[in-house]
Parts: structure tokens; sequence; C-alpha cells
């Protein structure tokens, strides 16, 4: 089946009921703005601790609308990008930042409006001593997350999709939406049909 050439978002929530769950990456990676949202491609990054130098490396790599998904190991200590490293990525189309590690600069990152996903900050910067690598598997949270796989991401965190699976998974999100959105305007039409909802469920 031929994907899509462009993806919208579509919530979190929505997709992971569209693949039963799979694909959250968890380990407490969460936006740094909760009124932004993200969708794209994946360009992954596997660091060793304390480590960037790969991180520009993707960012020359990445076309515009692709996800930086980067594994730094969960190390709080240093930082993989800043805001000066951020506003390039931002600069060259970027779609947004996933880290499962820490970023600096919050505040000015904040005001780029760009989205950042990641497990909080830090004021230490990275090194760039090598060793890092891109576009290969990399593990982000408890999600694998392949090159070009799909990431979408709100305030409820971050959701992954393997490239192969993108038409049948957004054809099932969009279905479980639709049939969502019926169940609401008929179970909270009223306080009788909530009711005569939750007698029905509980009799399962």
């Amino acid at each position: 089946m031929k994907k899509e050439s462009v993806v919208s978002y579509y919530p979190t929530t929505a997709i992971s009921d569209g693949q039963s769950g799979n694909g959250f990456a968890a380990g407490a990676i969460h936006p740094i703005r909760s009124d932004l949202t993200l969708v794209g491609r994946a360009v992954t990054v596997q660091l060793p601790i304390g480590e960037n130098g790969a991180v520009l490396q993707a960012i020359k790599l990445a076309k515009g609308g692709d996800v930086l998904v980067i594994n730094a190991k969960g190390d709080r200590h240093r930082a993989v990008a800043g805001d000066f490293v951020i506003s390039m990525m931002q600069k060259v189309g970027i779609a947004g930042l996933v880290v499962d590690g820490v970023i600096r600069d919050i505040e000015a990152v904040r005001a780029l409006k760009f989205p950042v996903f990641c497990k909080g900050t830090s004021a230490v910067a990275g090194v760039k001593n090598g060793g890092g690598k891109v576009n290969i598997p990399i593990a982000l949270g408890e999600a694998v997350v392949h090159p070009g796989d799909y990431i979408f991401g709100d305030v409820d965190g971050i959701m992954v999709v393997p490239a192969n699976d993108i038409d049948e998974v957004l054809e099932k999100t969009k279905r479980k939406m639709a049939s969502d959105k019926a169940r609401e305007e008929t179970v909270l039409a009223t306080k009788k049909a909530v009711l005569a909802y939750l007698d029905k469920e509980l009799k399962k």
C-alpha cells in the first residue's frame, strides 16, 4: 500500500488506540510546551552519555519536516542541545526534537515555539568527543525507532509508528476517533444516557 507523502498530526491517544497501545515512548519524555504538537519522520541519533557531536551531523542530513529523535541514554547531566543548536534545527526546516535526555536554555527554546520533547533541563553543555551514530535503530524510552518511522507528539507524550504500518494505523485511528465522537454524542447527551451506559458496561 502506498504511504501518505505528508502525514497530518493526530492526537497521540488516538494513535495509541490505532495501534493497540504499542509504540508509546514513555520514559518521562514530555514536551517543554504543552501547546505545541509534533508529526514527522524520524532521523535517529544514538549518543554516548554526555556526547552531542552527532546531533550536528543529523541536522545536516535531515530533510524538511523530519524529526530528530535522540537516544542520549537518559542522561540528565549534560544537555544534548541548547537554544543555538535548536535554532539551527528550526532554521533548516526540522519539525521537532525528541530526546531521551535533557536540553538547556529552556526559556529561550520555549520562545522559539519549536516542538521539543525531553526529560528536562540542565545547565551543563554536552561535549563533542565523537562516537555518536546517525540513522540507526534506537531505543526511545520503551519504544524502538527506526529511521523513517513516524513520530507523533503532544502533551500526552510521544508515539512511534513503524513506517510500513502508517497507512493501516491511520485508518484504524480515524475509525476509532469517529467511533469515540459518536459515543460521546450519544452517552453524554443526558444523565439518563450516562447511567444506561454505565449499567451496560458494568454488566460486561
